[in-house]
């Protein structure tokens, strides 16, 4: 199988891949029709990407791609309507970096609170400004409130209980129950997160539900003189409410993303936040690019990458329809020979109905099979008896109702 990595990986895990007998072609920093020209010429069957953008034009030129890893969380990237369309599985690695952004987001938090980069830049000119400098408010005590409690809230969460800090948060998915394990207290809505807390910090996934959704009514329910750390995705957070806020509330910003970013690791950049009069710190999109991360996302990646060629399964996959619409389930117990479920599936097609989604294992002896096939709608009694009747091999057979899944 060939792997296609277009983006900078770590080489313990192209060695990982190699070993493990795949054949890995390299190229990164290929973008449009030239990362489509490599990867129709490579046939590439997987394709390993960060940052790039696999765009609708690339993947209709990837005849032979099966699957796509983003080697990080999130897939805004990526477009997965395209991909499904194409019969494209597309994955991510969440919670690998998990930690290096809850690093950088204290990171951010302290140095706003003790403004570091100020003191950095004057003391770096030969200014010693000890009285101005030495005004900061401290973190005992203070109130942390987090927009989404995933894996990255909740590393966030354990570091800023580390320094005696109160939580609050919010999630969709978020109960009282289950803000207790994490030591949080569960807030119902976003702006009780706002009124409630001297630090906000943004830990939601680029989604079309989320754009923006960090608001003019977010920032004007937080407290006056509060700090705002964002270091999910730019388009969460409505750019203009924050400067308004940042101007008019007095708010501290620590941001590592942005609403528009350059497409390559190194380009000019200007952004209107950082040229307004408060304090406004901001980092190049690095939360999660430490060693550490970047060693367990390529683990990760090799992982989901040899599961899918070992078992056809792809894990952490995001473009899988979450429910069936099946209505039934037909088991089949047979004899573990060739031309049963060919049998079986011939005259389901036949009447017309769609097989949704279906399984057949083996048992212990060899000899014997379990087939579970979930059906669109249910086969009649004749369609049934045709079946049953018109092969030897099988058992037995049964139509099950299919439960909520």
């Amino acid at each position: 199988m060939k792997v296609f990595i277009a983006d900078k990986f770590e080489s313990s895990g192209i060695a990982d891949l190699q070993s493990a007998g795949f054949e890995v072609v390299s190229e990164p920093g290929k973008k449009g029709a030239e990362l489509a020209a490599a990867l129709r010429t490579a046939a590439a069957e997987v394709l390993v990407v960060r940052s790039t953008k696999v765009t609708r034009e690339i993947l209709e030129a990837a005849d032979a791609l099966g699957l796509i890893v983003r080697a990080g969380a999130g897939v805004d990237n990526i477009d997965v309507p395209a991909a499904s369309e194409r019969g494209i599985l597309v994955a991510n690695c969440p919670g690998m970096n998990s930690v290096a952004v809850a690093e950088l987001t204290l990171a951010l938090i302290l140095a706003l609170d003790r403004r570091v980069p100020d003191a950095v830049r004057d003391l770096r000119a030969g200014k010693w400004d000890k009285a101005e400098y030495g005004k900061a408010r401290g973190l005992k005590g203070r109130s942390l409130g987090l927009i989404g409690l995933g894996p990255i809230g909740r590393a966030v969460a354990q570091r800023a209980i580390a320094f005696e800090m109160k939580v609050v948060a919010w999630s969709r998915s978020l109960t009282t129950g289950a803000a207790a394990p994490a030591g949080v207290t569960a807030c119902t809505a976003p702006i009780d997160v706002a009124r409630q807390s001297d630090i906000v910090s943004i830990h939601v996934a680029s989604t079309p539900d989320t754009k923006r959704f960090i608001g003019r009514p977010f920032f004007e329910a937080m407290r006056e003189g509060a700090y705002f750390i964002n270091t999910s995705r730019g388009d969460v957070v409505d750019a203009d409410a924050l400067a308004w806020a940042i101007q008019h509330r007095r708010l501290r910003a620590g941001l590592d993303v942005y609403a528009s970013e350059p497409p390559t690791p190194t380009a000019e950049f200007r952004d209107p936040l950082f040229a307004l009069d408060g304090v406004v710190y901001g980092t190049p999109h690095i939360a999660a690019s430490t060693d550490q991360a970047q060693s367990a996302i390529a683990a990760e990646t090799v992982r989901l990458v040899r599961l899918f060629r070992d078992s056809g399964r792809v894990e952490n996959c995001v473009n899988l329809c979450p429910r069936s619409s099946a209505e039934r389930m037909l088991v089949v117990r047979h004899r573990n020979q060739p031309g049963v479920l060919a049998h079986v599936l011939s005259h389901v097609s036949g009447a017309g109905i769609n097989v949704e989604e279906m399984e057949n294992v083996i048992l212990g002896d060899g000899r014997t099979a379990i087939a579970r096939i979930l059906l669109g709608s249910a086969p009649t009694p004749e369609t049934l008896a045709t079946i049953r009747s018109g092969c030897a091999a099988i058992l037995s057979m049964s139509l099950l109702p299919v439960a909520n899944r």
